[in-house]
Parts: structure tokens; C-alpha cells; sequence
């Protein structure tokens, strides 16, 4: 196996862990550096968002319903071809809602397009694939 597949395949999964991350940490500019500019990111609600601050400020303003978020990640699957990837993994994500209004979970899969910028991979293209939710 290739070095460089090697590689790719660490970077691709360590943009969802900070993607993760951050959105836990609330850390907005590790997030924004997460994607491109010209990002498209689907499911997450009825629109379609698309580029990078439409999207981050759109999270940005979801965020303070909750008091607290974890989300955790399964494995990554990664398809790469070149300056391209396709990857997916699962996500749970538990949400504190904001004044101890109870808790929102939610499992499903991200289904992620990269492409590499200037030596670093970035999400263009984000889906959300729910499986299920509960609230409390």
C-alpha cells in the first residue's frame, strides 16, 4: 500500500474529527477550516446550503439551542482518487438542549465529498443520512 494512500486516508479522517471537535468545543474557525468555500451540504433540515459561511453560520446559530453537544464518530470509509474522496461514517450525536430542556440524539451517517486545496483535504460536499432520533 502506497505511502501516500496512507496518508490521504489519516487526513481525510482527521477533518471529521475536528469537524467533531469543534462543533463540541465550539471552536467556529476550526470548524469554517473544515470545508471550502464552495461547500454544499444536504439533509440537515429542508434547505441546501451552499458555501462556507452560509453553512457555518447556519450551524453557528443551531448551536445555541444546546447547552452541550458530544458527537462520535465511527470508522471512515474513503474512496480516493487523486485530489478527490468520497468517505462516509456514522455519527451519534447527543445535544443538550439549552435550559435542562432534556436531550436530543440522533444516529445516522455522514456521507462526505473532499477535495484537496493547496496540500489539504477539505469537505465540498456534506450529507447527513439520519437512521434514527429520540428526544427526552
Amino acid at each position: 500500500m502506497p505511502d501516500q494512500y496512507i496518508l490521504d486516508r489519516i487526513q481525510l479522517q482527521d477533518v471529521m474529527l475536528d469537524y467533531a471537535a469543534a462543533v463540541d468545543q465550539r471552536d467556529r474557525n476550526r470548524y469554517r477550516n473544515c470545508f471550502t468555500e464552495d461547500v454544499e451540504v444536504f439533509n440537515f433540515g429542508e434547505e441546501i446550503y451552499r458555501g462556507r459561511d452560509v453553512w457555518v453560520d447556519y450551524v453557528w446559530n443551531a448551536l445555541s439551542n444546546y447547552s452541550a453537544t458530544q458527537h462520535l464518530l465511527g470508522p471512515q470509509l474513503a474512496t480516493i482518487g487523486g485530489d478527490a474522496a468520497t468517505t462516509r461514517c456514522d455519527v451519534q450525536a447527543l445535544h443538550f438542549l439549552a435550559d435542562d430542556a432534556g436531550r436530543f440524539i440522533l444516529w445516522g451517517s455522514y456521507l462526505t465529498n473532499m477535495r484537496r486545496e493547496q496540500g489539504q483535504w477539505k469537505i465540498c460536499r456534506h450529507e447527513l443520512s439520519v437512521v434514527g432520533t429520540s428526544q427526552d
